[in-house]
């Protein structure tokens, strides 16, 4: 479903639900001002995952930069993984943003991520491009 200008304490209750355990940051950090202004921009899109009615993950594409879309967060509830649902919905939300006609669709993970999200990444058919070694307190 997508969810066109979510709520700020949605998309909050989404994030930590699907990162909490990934030790998501990025926005959490960010102010509710700065978040609801990211949030209403139309080329910010956020699909959420439901399963029975109920939230199962979402999926965040963010179309600012001309010519890309970065999917920014993408993540299943933890009671849902293991089911199938992910390489489906990522198959989906790719399919979603080579739909706009981008140059580049791209994306960020690490080792703090699930340990299926780069190879189902790179199933779905992302290359590797650039390897970091960031230090980072939990």
């Amino acid at each position: 479903m997508h969810v066109p200008s979510p709520a700020v304490p949605y998309y909050r209750s989404l994030y930590d639900a699907v990162g909490r355990e990934y030790h998501w940051l990025s926005r959490r950090k960010m102010s509710d001002e700065a978040l609801a202004a990211l949030l209403g921009d139309p080329r910010n899109e956020l699909h959420v995952l439901h399963v029975a009615g109920t939230p199962a993950g979402f999926a965040e594409l963010d179309r600012r930069r001309p010519g890309e879309v970065e999917l920014v967060q993408f993540g299943l509830i933890s009671r849902f993984i293991g089911q199938g649902l992910g390489k489906w919905f990522l198959q989906w939300t790719i399919d979603q943003a080579w739909g706009y006609g981008p140059r580049r669709l791209w994306l960020h993970t690490c080792t703090l991520d699930h340990p299926a999200a780069l190879p189902n990444y790179q199933k779905a058919g992302f290359v590797l491009f650039k390897q970091e070694t960031i230090r980072r307190e939990l």
